[in-house]
């Protein structure tokens, strides 16, 4: 009697051990899934997903292709993104509007976005703008390099017919004399320009609002850990690129499907040998933006607008990974 209640005993606690273990790996193994995009626009992260640099470090990870700011703001929002890469004009104008991110890490910097023409088109200036047709994609820094343009000129968003495309739609549009002028971004830009003589009317790299790397904030409280592999790795990516140039190009063409002279071009202005701790220089240019996001109706009010300026970035684990 005494042996059979013993040995049920040992029978509940060796249970209730399974169960606590499996448990435990379960939460083991969702900590280590990880939801992160790649884009054209971010050399780095086409380095830290072909050299399996997160999954090398134990990591599932699931990758998601942006095809602009846009599209990984909205997989952040939707949590189908954990990290998403942004230009931080996007970034600032997500947070404003209650998307809860945090810029965790810089992926480039540069002049990445400016405004073109046909080959053949009468436009020279932002002032020759007025009245015309311009292709963007809202929610971009192409947009907001846009808006920061024709602010130059003394023209608003109102003294042109805003063409909503995504950033390769907008090139073909352009190309096919669909819209007077394009608010591009890189690599299309240098396709363009190379395979069909298209060529800048207005650049400003000062008004371009570098690449960040964004977080859920959610995210980031459940999983520290994750987010300093990640920035880890960003960082691992960005010691090979600045010693392997030519790789980088090859690689970029290679998975944006373009020609390597494309690819070339784009890394001479899409710079990734940058100082990668956000700070008052990223500050600087959306301070400049976020005005002019209000005015447009981009941003519901100043006040979110500055509280999300004054709350997006977190650099504790770029400063950490130096």
């Amino acid at each position: 009697m005494v042996k059979s209640r013993y040995l049920a005993a040992i029978s509940v606690i060796v249970g209730v051990v399974a169960v606590s273990g499996c448990g435990s790996n379960s939460g083991s193994t969702a900590s280590k899934d990880i939801h992160l995009d790649y884009a054209y626009y971010s050399p780095l992260s086409l380095v830290v997903r072909d050299q399996h640099l997160l999954e090398n470090r134990g990591y599932n990870v699931t990758w998601v292709l942006s095809a602009g700011s846009n599209k990984a703001n909205e997989g952040l929002r939707s949590k189908a993104l954990d990290f998403g890469s942004t230009a931080g004009s996007a970034a600032l104008v997500a947070r404003a509007n209650g998307s809860p991110i945090k810029a965790v890490d810089l992926f480039a910097g540069g002049e990445w976005t400016g405004l073109v023409v046909t080959k053949d088109s009468p436009i020279t200036a932002v002032a020759d703008l007025k009245g015309k047709k311009v292709a963007v994609t809202k929610g971009t820094d192409p947009y907001f390099f846009l808006l920061q343009s024709l602010a130059t000129a003394g023209l608003s968003p109102s003294d042109i017919e805003i063409v909503n495309l995504q950033h390769a739609d907008g090139k073909t549009a352009l190309e096919r004399g669909n819209v007077d002028a394009w608010s591009g971004l890189d690599p299309f830009i240098a396709q363009t320009i190379q395979q069909s003589g298209s060529r800048f009317i207005y650049r400003n790299p000062s008004f371009n609002s570098y690449g960040f790397l964004n977080a859920r904030e959610d995210f980031i409280a459940a999983h520290p850990d994750v987010v300093q592999a990640v920035v880890d790795s960003y960082e691992e990516a960005r010691k090979w690129a600045k010693a392997h140039p030519d790789q980088l190009a090859a690689l970029l063409a290679s998975q944006a499907n373009i020609a390597l002279s494309v690819a070339q071009e784009e890394l001479t202005r899409t710079l990734v040998d940058i100082n990668p701790i956000p700070g008052s220089a990223q500050q600087a240019v959306l301070a400049r933006v976020e005005p002019l996001a209000v005015a447009d109706s981009d941003i519901k009010s100043d006040e979110a607008g500055r509280s999300a300026l004054s709350t997006l970035i977190d650099p504790t684990y770029i400063q950490q990974s130096h």
